[in-house]
């Protein structure tokens, strides 16, 4: 997607300095085609961290990744675009100026239109990036507020990596599709996140057991939904298909498919080994997503048999990557610091080792990689972008959920966050749910009454009052209005109309 490549600037009838890209209508096509595609993978993101989350949660995962594209989207239109693309006096090598509230009514309105929706697919996948992190303690409305102002922090990389005049591309930085402008940004902004939200209830109260999904199918379904949505975003960066752009294209789709396949090997073999000759779906899928960050950088520029390579090593880095992050006691629900963060750093590292300078769009400016002869110049550039990326995301997602954490707060109480983000937050019954069963969490605090462990429609239900509920009486916050009390007279609702027990007045739960 590096539009410094394809454009020109030039003056419209107000004065104003535009982007004239020398597209034809098969640029056109094929640039509005891969928008459409690449806006899917928000379902694909959405399925699989609603699939890796616990069932009481994965209504309000599917909401934020929503709340991406609204909120993202809004945010965009108004100034992101402007901030990494735009050409009025006062831009720079830091920073856009022009195109705020994009609209155009002149020649140029066909290319304008084209190049924003596109671009603002990529805007919306780097906050999308965030949530899954973020997942199963964070208040839906502060998501909200970061969703709108998270595009400011992917917008300004994007200026420098893929705007003619930002200092990285100056520089001779190559990002094909975002490696590092998309996955490394929103990896790094997700490891701040988790930072700041801290871990879930109990997540590492026994460091031996692994959290299980909630639902695989989802899981894996988001998977083959991503899969689609980065041949759209891998191929669409050629930005056309003009001239020899569609050989770009053709390439990248090569790349996209051997980088993907060469990390789900290895993602296979690492799965057995290390869970003793079990296929683990969590390794297999977060292994293949990581081999296609890792060729997204380069998708144009390396060869096939090195996407293999880089795709595996991507694959490996995830898993292992995942691995850190709970030693050091990161709550990571959905492995999205180690898929898109460490496989985004290593995407950006793999072109200074492996890029081909070519023929048809100087992709490289010329330059070649390390194992081809070109030297440190063009990895010691990658590296530089890299530091200067995560840097910015840093600084950037503090500056927003800082101020949010110390106000509004960003995250559910302990007894929300017990009850689950779908009923505290949108009022969604999980027992009301063709569950067969309905598992509530085990994880507690001296704080949270243990309530309800299991019900089960095909057996006994069983609803186990413990000795904190009756020591709850004296907690200033138990009262009728009490979210713990609502739901547990919805539960007693429950049992009463499955199987005869005694009225609910003759169980002394206080």
């Amino acid at each position: 997607m590096n539009m410094a490549n394809n454009s020109t600037t030039a003056l419209d009838s107000d004065g104003a300095v535009a982007i004239v890209n020398n597209l034809t209508w098969d640029d056109a096509t094929w640039i509005l085609t891969s928008s459409f595609i690449i806006f899917t993978m928000q379902s694909g993101f959405g399925l699989l961290e609603s699939g890796a989350v616990t069932r009481k949660n994965e209504v309000n995962i599917m909401i934020k990744n929503a709340a991406d594209v609204i909120f993202g989207g809004i945010s965009y239109w108004m100034v992101g675009f402007g901030i990494s693309f735009g050409k009025d006096e006062g831009s720079n090598g830091f920073i856009g100026v022009g195109y705020f509230f994009v609209d155009s009514n002149g020649p140029d309105m066909g290319q304008l239109f084209a190049t924003f929706v596109f671009q603002l697919s990529f805007a919306t996948t780097a906050t999308t990036i965030v949530s899954g992190a973020m997942a199963e303690r964070t208040k839906l409305t502060s998501y909200m507020v970061y969703s709108f102002f998270n595009t400011y922090v992917y917008c300004i990389p994007a200026h420098w990596v893929w705007d003619k005049n930002g200092f990285l591309n100056k520089l001779g930085c190559v990002d094909i599709a975002g490696s590092g402008v998309v996955h490394l940004c929103g990896g790094t902004a997700a490891l701040v996140a988790t930072y700041l939200l801290k871990p879930r209830t109990g997540r590492y109260e026994n460091e031996e057991q692994r959290p299980i999904l909630g639902n695989p199918v989802n899981t894996i379904l988001g998977l083959f939904m991503l899969w689609w949505g980065w041949l759209g975003f891998n191929c669409g960066s050629t930005f056309g298909i003009s001239g020899g752009k569609w050989k770009l294209a053709a390439k990248s789709a090569v790349i996209t498919m051997n980088g993907s396949v060469g990390a789900g090997f290895a993602g296979i073999v690492l799965s057995v080994i290390l869970y003793k000759g079990k296929y683990d779906v969590s390794t297999i899928v977060n292994s293949v997503l990581g081999g296609m960050v890792g060729v997204t950088a380069s998708c144009a520029v390396i060869r096939p048999w090195e996407a293999v390579i880089t795709g595996a090593i991507g694959g490996i880095l995830s898993v292992f990557g995942t691995k850190l992050l709970d030693k050091m006691k990161l709550d990571d629900p959905v492995g999205a610091i180690s898929v898109h963060g460490v496989c985004g750093l290593w995407g950006m590292l793999a072109v200074g080792i492996f890029a081909q300078k070519d023929k048809f769009q100087n992709l490289t400016m010329g330059r070649n990689g390390l194992v081809h002869g070109g030297g440190f110049y063009l990895l010691g550039v990658q590296v530089f972008s890299c530091v200067s990326i995560m840097t910015w995301s840093i600084f950037g997602t503090f500056l927003i959920l800082w101020p949010l954490k110390k106000t509004v707060g960003i995250r559910l109480s302990l007894e929300e966050e017990e009850l689950g983000a779908d009923f505290v937050e949108h009022n969604i019954d999980s027992n009301n749910r063709n569950d067969s069963n309905i598992i509530f969490s085990s994880r507690r605090t001296s704080r949270i009454p243990s309530s309800v462990s299991t019900i089960t429609k095909d057996s006994s239900e069983i609803i186990t009052i413990s000795e904190n509920i009756r020591n709850a009486t004296n907690r200033p916050d138990q009262n009728e209005n009490n979210a713990f009390y609502r739901f547990l007279d919805q539960v007693i609702t429950k049992m009463k109309r499955n199987r005869e027990i005694a009225p609910a007045d003759d169980i002394n739960l206080l």
